[in-house]
C-alpha cells in the first residue's frame, strides 16, 4: 500500500471537520500495523470497493467519542454512549469516508464505501482486509482519533 492513497483520507479529515464545528485539525504521527486494529473504546468500520477493496476502522477512546458525539449534536451534552450518539459517530465517519472515497475516485477510479458498523468495547480486535495497515493519529480540537486504512494488493 503507497502512503500516497492515505492523503485522499487526511484532506478529507481537513475539509469535513471544519465544517462541523470542530475548529483545530492536526495530523500526527504515520505508523504501519498488521493484519489487525486492536484496543479500547470505540470503532467504526467502513468497506472501501472499487478501484480499491479494503477498510476503513475509525478508533475512539470512549471520553473523547462523548466529546465528539456531543459537538457533533450540536452541544447536547452526552453522558453515555447511547444509540443516538452512536448514530452520530457513525454519520462523521461516512461523511469522513464518503468524501475520502470522492477524493480517491479522482486518482484511481471509481469507489464506494458500505455502511458504517460501530463497535465498543475493552480488548476489541478488527481483522483487516490486508496484512499493511496504515494508521495516523489525528487530533480535532485536542481530541484523538486514529484512522487505519487498509487496502488490499492490486
Amino acid at each position: 500500500m503507497d502512503v500516497k492513497h492515505l492523503q485522499p483520507f487526511l484532506d478529507a479529515f481537513l475539509s469535513v471537520m471544519p465544517q462541523l464545528g470542530f475548529s483545530d485539525v492536526q495530523v500526527g504521527q504515520l505508523s504501519e500495523k498488521r493484519n489487525e486494529v486492536t484496543g479500547n473504546g470505540v470503532f467504526v468500520i467502513l468497506g472501501i470497493v472499487g478501484a480499491f477493496r479494503g477498510n476503513v476502522v475509525y478508533s475512539i477512546e470512549v471520553e473523547a467519542a462523548k466529546k465528539i458525539a456531543s459537538i457533533m449534536m450540536m452541544g447536547m451534552p452526552v453522558e453515555e454512549l447511547d444509540e443516538l450518539a452512536k448514530s452520530a459517530l457513525s454519520e462523521l465517519t461516512n461523511m469522513l469516508t464518503a468524501t475520502a472515497a470522492t477524493n480517491l475516485s479522482n486518482l484511481v477510479g471509481m469507489t464506494d464505501i458500505s455502511t458504517p458498523t460501530v463497535l465498543q468495547g475493552e480488548n476489541v480486535t478488527v481483522q483487516m482486509s490486508s496484512d499493511q495497515i496504515l494508521c495516523v493519529q489525528l487530533f480535532v480540537d485536542h481530541i484523538p482519533i486514529s484512522l487505519n486504512v487498509a487496502f488490499e494488493a492490486f
